[in-house]
């Protein structure tokens, strides 16, 4: 996992509400055990057509999107079956953080264990994000905030643990890795 800091980036704006993780990443595509790849089959049943033809009025799909690092999305998102496969294809697409009022708990912590930051806001703050597409904003983990272009800033709630793991850019078992000197020190003083 990078290290995330601070995100500056333009925003996707995917309004729809209930966005569950099959639309995240449909089931079909769920046999590969590999992250990378995934971003082409991200949001497949509402980027392609039946006929695997690429739907060009699909927000992903407009020139816009190209670059975008933080999808605004409506409420509820990521909602329904657990799969750490849709965290892996919204990073691999390019997202380091997706922005609602809600976010589903299981893709939440699914989320925070592979390295995309998930940022929950106010209702008035997200209605400024969907009414202004592809507006830059700056998410600051740091400081666990995310400004606008006007300057103004709200807090998102982030636990510690995981908001360490996104600075450093370590997952839990590296977290647990590193702690292996110690754990041998604490072994070897209380070994029977």
């Amino acid at each position: 996992m990078q290290p995330i800091k601070t995100i500056r980036s333009t925003t996707v704006v995917m309004p729809s509400t209930n966005i569950d993780t099959d639309q995240i990443i449909p089931g079909r595509f769920l046999t590969t055990t590999t992250k990378e790849g995934l971003g082409e089959q991200l949001f497949a049943d509402w980027r392609y057509d039946a006929s695997g033809a690429i739907r060009p009025d699909f927000i992903l799909n407009q020139p816009a999107a190209k670059g975008c690092r933080i999808l605004v999305a409506g409420r509820n998102v990521g909602c329904g079956s657990s799969r750490e496969h849709a965290p892996w294809a919204l990073l691999d697409y390019g997202f380091l953080a997706v922005v609602s009022t809600e976010i589903a708990d299981i893709f939440r912590n699914n989320s925070l264990k592979n390295g995309l930051l998930p940022v929950i806001v106010d209702e008035a703050t997200h209605a400024w994000l969907l009414a202004n597409p592809g507006a830059e904003v700056t998410i600051d983990l740091e400081s666990t905030t995310l400004t606008l272009p006007d300057g103004r800033s709200v807090r998102f709630p982030i636990a510690s643990f995981p908001r360490y793991c996104l600075l450093n850019g370590v997952d839990e078992l590296g977290f647990l890795l590193a702690k292996d000197p110690a754990i041998r020190a604490y072994e070897a003083r209380h070994a029977q």
